[in-house]
């Protein structure tokens, strides 16, 4: 969700980036989930209309009853897909010192997710999360090591990591094998062969959360499936912008996202979306400043101007919003997504095609 400059690699793969993608599964990304098993009426998914589920502690929640119920009231504004961020920790030295787990028995707060969203009809993403707090990093986009002994150390427990939970998750849809590690992209041969493990792991469609002021940056999209953006642009530097002003905002990103999808071969998947109760908002999307109900109307305008925009978009084949909590405290302190006013408005996107109008 921040912007500090990270590195990209200069390694050439020739023709590979220009390949069509190969794998049928990429499908789970190009075409959304079938209607739901309840029989009710909804419109059919051709776009992945996603939500993250999150939770108040270290991911018990998703393993706990509540999941269910949570994921029902997901379904109900429209959603095809959930996804959930498992963690583990990071330390200053480059070393994850996650909880080893049996990957043919794994925790139910990984599997069980899967299995309640999947008996609903809605498909699900997996993005594991490194988790910096009480590291010296701030967010995941500082992680980076002085030393080759601490960036070994890094990628040596981060393929650990991840592969187990790839491998413990592989009856979900979609996989992310990285989040906005900005300053890792640079070692793009250590990226390459977590990649190929990840592949022998699960059949899920692959992507990495890029930030965005990186996605142009990561050198391995070729190796993917999805070109995923955690998608905190910038739409306005206006005080109180219009809905025209948000409209030509989400136009010029999009030009730049459809340029950049085509010269990879490669589609777009918003891996994240989302917008805090904030007068400044549309200019630092990604901030975590709350203001009070004078910057709903803002909110709200700009999430509705963003899915439409994703839902016009033939480059972007889906959005995952942030965040929504477990019943029955749906509503964090950020990033405020089960309100009431914004539940209506991903209802009228997704589920009826209204779009924004003045007023």
């Amino acid at each position: 969700m921040h912007n500090p400059e990270g590195m990209a690699g200069t390694h050439e793969h020739g023709d590979d980036r220009k390949r069509p993608m190969a794998r049928a599964l990429v499908l789970a990304f190009a075409v959304a989930s079938a209607h739901a098993s309840s029989g009710a009426a909804e419109p059919r998914h051709d776009k992945v209309r996603g939500i993250v589920i999150s939770t108040h502690t270290d991911g018990r929640e998703w393993g706990w009853d509540v999941i269910g119920p949570t994921i029902d009231d997901v379904r109900e504004v429209g959603a095809g897909w959930v996804a959930t961020h498992p963690y583990a920790p990071i330390r200053g030295d480059g070393s994850i010192p996650f909880a080893e787990f049996d990957p043919d028995e794994p925790p139910a707060y990984l599997v069980r997710p899967i299995r309640e969203a999947h008996e609903r009809g809605l498909k699900i993403l997996i993005t594991p999360h490194l988790a910096y707090w009480g590291s010296p990093f701030s967010w995941r986009g500082e992680i980076g090591f002085e030393t080759d002994a601490q960036w070994e150390r890094f990628f040596e427990d981060y393929r650990r990591f991840i592969v187990a939970v790839a491998r413990a998750t592989r009856e979900a849809d979609g996989f992310v094998v990285g989040s906005e590690l900005d300053l890792t992209l640079g070692h793009e041969d250590a990226w390459r062969r977590i990649i190929a493990e990840v592949r022998e792991a699960t059949p899920a469609a692959l992507t990495y959360a890029a930030n965005w002021t990186d996605y142009a940056r990561v050198p391995f999209w070729d190796a993917l499936d999805v070109i995923g953006i955690q998608a905190y642009f910038p739409i306005s530097d206006r005080a109180s912008p219009d809905l025209p002003a948000l409209e030509a905002g989400w136009s010029a990103r999009m030009d730049e996202l459809r340029r950049f999808a085509a010269g990879q071969n490669r589609k777009v998947v918003f891996t994240e979306l989302g917008y805090n109760r904030s007068l400044t908002a549309a200019e630092e999307p990604w901030a975590y400043r709350v203001d009070g109900p004078e910057a709903e109307a803002l909110q709200e305008s700009l999430l509705r101007v963003a899915l439409t925009a994703v839902e016009a978009e033939p480059a972007v084949v889906g959005v995952f919003l942030w965040k929504w909590f477990p019943q029955p405290h749906s509503v964090g302190r950020n990033f405020q997504l089960a309100t009431p006013r914004l539940k209506r408005a991903i209802s009228d996107v997704w589920k009826h095609g209204v779009v924004p109008s003045p007023g």
